[in-house]
């Protein structure tokens, strides 16, 4: 459950609080700056709401002294109207947002929600092919296959550089894992993390959101407010399905790129920001810089380095590694189940047009619907069993098929012992198939990984994969 601390002096703000979020989130509350500054390097918030106007320090000061040891916990503000230009002060300070008060219940929960998500990307890092038993990393970008060890070389690269970066590729690649990655791994990393989905957000508001704007910009503009680029100043903005962005939105991520500086909506003020900008589209932009719909100048501004991540259906290799990572990371504490081969044949067949998240949808789906050990291909989405056309195995024609057979059966059989050269050549096939990854092979089998280790040493199997 998500950590919250509530910073008010006012004890029936925190009653409220207490009532209307208790069941929400783990709650924490501070009757003062001073109190705050105390409780949260050993709590380690993952949000901090805090009112401005406070007895002792108020919660501008304490923004100010938080930021000096923590850049990465959203902080949104509560504030009269009255005071809502301190408000907007502070959060060129690092704020993530404010609210006025009295607050919007639906609006606050909201914008909680958001701020949490943003404090997710910031703390959780991405690593490079995790191993699934790693608790180290919560997410990770995984594949051995040659195309993904490229992608591998090039976020390296990226992260020991503070260049611009483009990452392509079909919806559901990961492409959003993969310009955190590049941040988690950077050297702005101990600075802000902001993901932005322009073609989630109306086109008459992603400008705003993105720059700002002034007070009576617009029908609706009361007061003036802060865009993400000059939230993020000193860290890394993602933007997500950039083609989808307007005209007149391009021309000004143009001019960040080029001075560093822009305009916020219906202000000739120019605003500064340094700010590290990632990239990423599921369209071709040179079609769309072909056809008049994306400005060639700031595609070649975006395209500085590129990343092309492939479909998961070219790079089906890497399907029981990530079959085993979504297993591993939803297991929720209990036993991890495991995955026969007539269900793994069945997901290497799918051809995936969803990609890595279809399949992580599909994993999700079967862990609900399986009650046993295993995950058998009837706990699968009915189009992945449909489309897919597993060997005929009412008529094995070779050792592996047999051992497959005998070893199912056998699983159900305690006091059946496998004959030792279809016990032998079973372990062989499930080595060769996880390439060698002991875990993911014992996982395959249905056995501990010691126990895995202990057929090796007994059949000599390494010895022999080694000469093949």
């Amino acid at each position: 459950m998500d950590k919250l601390l509530l910073v008010d002096d006012e004890a029936d703000v925190r009653y409220s609080f207490e009532r209307i979020f208790g069941a929400d989130v783990d709650l924490h509350t501070a009757g003062s700056g001073e109190e705050a500054l105390q409780i949260i390097p050993k709590l380690g918030p993952d949000l901090v709401i805090m009112d401005i106007r406070m007895g002792g320090i108020n919660g501008i000061e304490t923004l100010q002294r938080l930021r000096k040891f923590d850049s990465k916990t959203p902080v949104i503000l509560m504030t009269a109207f009255g005071t809502t230009q301190n408000a907007i002060q502070a959060m060129k300070h690092g704020a993530y947002d404010y609210i006025l008060k009295p607050f919007d219940v639906p609006k606050l929960k909201e914008l909680i929600a958001t701020a949490l998500d943003a404090a997710r990307a910031m703390k959780q890092v991405v690593a490079i092919e995790p191993q699934a038993d790693n608790e180290d990393y919560d997410l990770g970008i995984i594949g051995q296959s040659p195309a993904m060890q490229e992608v591998f070389k090039i976020i390296g690269q990226l992260a020991a550089s503070d260049a611009t970066a483009l990452i392509t590729g079909e919806s559901g690649t990961g492409k959003e894992l993969v310009a955190r990655a590049i941040y988690h791994h950077g050297d702005r990393s101990n600075q802000p993390f902001l993901a932005v989905n322009c073609a989630a957000i109306p086109e008459n508001l992603l400008e705003s959101e993105l720059f700002g704007h002034e007070k009576g910009a617009f029908t609706g503009a009361n007061t003036q407010r802060i865009g993400k680029f000059e939230q993020c100043d000193g860290g890394t903005i993602f933007l997500d399905e950039i083609g989808d962005m307007t005209g007149a939105t391009q021309t000004k991520i143009l001019r960040v790129l080029q001075d560093s500086a822009f305009e916020r909506v219906g202000g000739n003020e120019q605003v500064r920001a340094d700010v590290r900008l990632i990239a990423a589209t599921n369209k071709s932009l040179e079609e769309a810089v072909d056809k008049g719909e994306f400005r060639e100048d700031l595609f070649y501004r975006l395209n500085v380095v590129r990343i092309q991540l492939p479909p998961l259906r070219e790079r089906k290799e890497d399907i029981p590694q990530l079959v085993n990572y979504f297993l591993a990371t939803n297991a929720g504490g209990q036993p991890q189940k495991t995955v026969p081969r007539e269900t793994l044949q069945h997901l290497q067949q799918h051809d995936w047009p969803g990609n890595v998240r279809e399949l992580e949808n599909a994993i999700s789906r079967a862990l609900v619907m399986t009650k046993g050990d295993a995950i058998l291909p009837a706990a699968l989405p009915p189009e992945i069993t449909q489309t897919s056309h597993s060997p005929d195995a009412s008529a094995p024609d070779n050792l592996e098929a047999i051992a497959n057979k005998l070893f199912q059966w056998a699983r159900g059989n305690s006091d059946l012992k496998i004959i030792p050269a279809v016990e032998r050549e079973l372990i062989i096939n499930a080595l060769r198939e996880t390439r060698g990854n002991q875990v993911q092979a014992a996982k395959l089998l249905g056995i501990t990984r010691a126990t895995l280790r202990k057929r090796i040493e007994k059949f000599a199997i390494k010895r022999e994969l080694s000469v093949q």
